[in-house]
């Protein structure tokens, strides 16, 4: 193993109201968010831990799967509605499926807690500056299908955790803690002193990352489409790879970059 250098020190009711979250910060939710898709929704509303206001559904949807959340939540019936109306409440070309609910945002997850419970060879995943609800939500979901025990992403530069984001997620927003921070370079450096090792994804690293995990714990570490991984960033990274491409076009988009990366460093891990 490389010796590690010391690291630089709508309202309720209100029936045509747009589902977005206005005034809430870059990372966070508005107390009154909706999350759409029967993928999305089913598992929120499966969540104990998520707090869910308003279930409306289209009668098709009520019949498909109210054994479910019926399941789940004796207690809310849901609303029936139709798709035109889902339609004017949530954001313009979100698909729904006939489902809508009426969530609180869950609790914020913390570094410490997420680490407090990670194993020898856990593995996370931090986002510098991702931006994409789309990007964000597929990383969240390639990292439940791979078993990553947290993603780590920044609180300004982020998306809202909202609808897009769990449609994308597709079910993962509720199994894999999101854990948002302030300053990512300091959190590079709480996952170094708990013995995390730091692996930069980035296209111009010479290193391929097959078989490059070390033994014990490690973070993957992605930066946005176009910057890549900003200088502090890279310098809190114990090592720098990249994923040997062959075609026309030199690299893939962030989500997908994670997904490839996830499967070799679980397929390493596994091996």
């Amino acid at each position: 193993m490389v010796e590690r250098q010391k690291p630089n020190t709508p309202r309720r009711g209100g029936r045509h109201r747009r589902g977005r979250s206005d005034g809430a910060g870059p990372a966070g939710q508005s107390p009154d968010g909706w999350l759409y898709g029967t993928h999305a929704a089913l598992a929120a509303i499966e969540n104990p831990r998520r707090r869910c206001r308003r279930i409306l559904a289209t009668p098709e949807t009520a019949r498909d799967h109210g054994a479910r959340i019926a399941a789940a939540r004796p207690e809310q019936v849901p609303e029936q509605t139709t798709r035109p109306e889902l339609d004017s409440m949530l954001p313009p070309g979100a698909v729904h499926q006939g489902l809508a609910i009426l969530v609180d945002p869950l609790p914020e997850a913390d570094l410490d807690e997420a680490l407090a419970g990670a194993g020898r060879d856990a593995l996370l995943v931090v986002l510098d500056q991702v931006t994409d609800p789309q990007n964000v939500g597929a990383v969240l979901r390639s990292a439940a299908v791979f078993g990553a025990l947290a993603v780590v992403m920044t609180r300004d530069h982020a998306p809202p955790v909202a609808g897009a984001l769990a449609k994308a997620a597709s079910g993962a927003l509720e199994v894999v803690p999101l854990v948002v921070v302030t300053n990512l370079a300091r959190a590079l450096d709480r996952l170094k002193a708990a013995d995390v090792w730091c692996l930069g994804l980035t296209e111009d690293a010479e290193a391929p990352l097959a078989g490059a995990w070390p033994e014990g714990r490690a973070a993957l570490v992605l930066g946005a489409e176009g910057k890549g991984l900003r200088r502090l960033t890279r310098e809190r990274c114990d090592a720098l790879h990249c994923l040997p491409t062959r075609g026309a076009i030199a690299s893939l988009n962030v989500s997908n970059a994670a997904a490839v990366a996830l499967y070799e460093l679980a397929r390493t891990r596994a091996g």
